[in-house]
C-alpha cells in the first residue's frame, strides 16, 4: 500500500486527502493549524468560473463546479454548498461593454449566462436600491454560489478518517525530507519524522515555507472581508456592484468585498472591524441596500491568498524529484474536490491527466 503525506487540512488539503485514502492509499493528513483554519476560513469562497481565462484554466474551474455537485450526491447532501447565482451590473460605458462581452464569452463557452432587465433584477433582488440598476447593463449566473469553506473542510476530513485517513492537527511540518533525489517523508518541528512514499504539498501560502529547495514562484495577495450582524434585507445571490461585492453568509448576515480595498490592505493588517476600510465596505453595501442604512461592521477577516506567480494553478511533481506532488492553487474553493479526484488518480492510478498539462509547476521553474 502506498504511503502519502498530505501536508495541509484547508478545503484543498482535505479534498486531497480524501480522494487519495477511497483510492486505497494509506494517508496521513498533517496540519499547522485547525482543519479549515487556516487560508480556508478567510475566504469569500464564491464558486465560479466567471472571469478565469485562458480556456483551459476555465474549464478546470467549471469541473470545480460540477465536482461540488457531484459531491452532494456522493455524500447525500451538502449543508456547506450554497447555489442561488449571482448578478453582476456595470453603469459606465465602458464596463457596460465588457461585461457584454464576457456574458458572450461565457456562453460561447457553454456556461450559463445572460443578460437580464432592470424589470427582472427587481424580481430576483427586490431589496437592491432600483435606482442603481435603471440604466445597467445587468448580467445574471446562475450556476454560480457560494461555500461554507470551514463546514465542507471539516466534512471532507471526517470522510477522509472514515476512508482509513489519520488526521493530525497542531503539527507544524519544519522540513519535506529527501534522499538524494527522492523525497522521502517529512520533519516536524517537534522534530517528529513520518515517512512516506510521496509527499503532496497542499500547504497554499505556506507551501515554500514547509519545502525548502522546493519552491516555486509565489505571489500571493491579500483579501479583506467584512461581515454584518444580522440585517433587514433579504439577498438571495452573490451581488456584484461596481464598488462592492457582497453575498449572505448564513443568520441574517452578509458578507462584503472590494478589490480596491483589498489593495490598502497588507498581510500585517489587523482583522479589525472598526478600520476604516471596514466602515467604507459597510457603507458601500448599505447603498445598494438602503433597508441596512447605518449598519457597522460586526466582524472582519484577512486572508492572504496562495498563488502562483503566474496566477494559475501549480498542480504536480517537481522536474528531478521524485516522491513529491505540489498542488497550490488560487479559486481552491471552487477546484477543491476536481482537485482531490485529479491528483488522487495521477498519484494512485499512475495516469496523467491532459486537464493539468497546462498547470504543471515546471513552468515556473524555466
Amino acid at each position: 500500500m502506498i504511503e502519502i503525506i498530505v501536508i495541509g487540512a484547508g478545503v484543498v488539503g482535505a479534498s486531497v486527502g480524501y480522494r487519495l485514502a477511497r483510492a486505497g492509499a494509506a494517508v496521513t493528513i498533517l496540519d499547522a493549524g485547525t482543519v479549515g483554519g487556516g487560508t480556508s476560513s478567510a475566504s469569500y469562497a464564491w464558486t465560479n468560473s466567471n472571469d478565469k481565462p485562458p480556456r483551459a484554466y476555465h474549464d478546470l474551474n467549471v469541473g470545480g463546479m460540477r465536482a461540488h455537485a457531484a459531491l452532494r450526491e456522493e455524500f447525500g447532501g451538502a449543508p456547506w454548498l450554497h447555489g442561488g447565482g449571482c448578478l453582476e451590473w456595470a453603469t459606465d460605458a465602458a464596463r457596460r461593454a465588457e461585461l457584454r462581452r464576457r456574458i458572450e464569452r461565457l456562453r460561447a463557452w457553454g456556461y450559463a449566462a445572460e443578460e437580464i432587465s432592470a424589470a427582472r433584477f427587481a424580481e430576483l433582488e427586490p431589496d437592491v436600491d432600483r435606482a442603481l440598476v435603471a440604466d445597467a447593463a445587468i448580467a445574471h449566473f446562475p450556476e454560480e454560489g457560494w461555500l461554507d469553506p470551514v463546514v465542507y473542510a471539516h466534512a471532507v476530513a471526517r470522510a477522509a478518517v472514515r476512508a482509513g485517513a489519520r488526521l493530525r492537527t497542531g503539527v507544524r511540518v519544519g522540513a519535506v525530507r529527501r534522499d538524494g533525489g527522492r523525497v522521502v517523508g517529512v520533519t516536524t518541528d517537534g522534530g517528529e519524522a513520518h515517512g512516506a512514499d510521496v509527499v503532496v504539498n497542499c500547504a497554499g501560502r505556506w507551501a515554500n515555507d514547509v519545502a525548502a529547495g522546493l519552491a516555486i514562484p509565489l505571489a500571493p495577495t491579500v483579501g479583506l472581508l467584512v461581515l454584518t450582524p444580522p440585517v433587514p434585507a433579504r439577498v438571495r445571490h452573490l451581488l456584484r456592484a461596481p464598488d462592492c461585492h457582497l453575498r449572505p453568509d448564513g443568520g441574517g448576515r452578509l458578507m462584503i468585498h472590494s478589490d480596491d480595498i483589498d489593495e490598502a490592505a497588507t498581510v500585517e493588517t489587523r482583522p479589525d472591524p472598526s478600520l476604516p476600510g471596514c466602515v467604507d465596505l459597510a457603507r458601500r453595501a448599505a447603498r445598494v441596500l438602503p433597508s441596512i442604512a447605518g449598519v457597522r461592521p460586526e466582524a472582519a477577516r484577512v486572508g492572504v491568498r496562495p498563488m502562483p506567480a503566474d496566477g494559475r494553478s501549480a498542480v504536480g511533481p517537481i522536474p528531478g524529484v521524485s516522491g513529491y506532488y505540489l498542488v497550490v492553487t488560487h479559486s481552491g474553493v471552487t477546484l477543491a474536490p476536481h482537485l482531490g479526484a485529479l491528483v488522487a488518480d495521477e498519484i494512485v492510478g499512475g495516469r496523467e491527466d491532459a486537464r493539468l498539462a497546462p498547470f504543471r509547476p515546471a513552468r515556473l521553474l524555466r
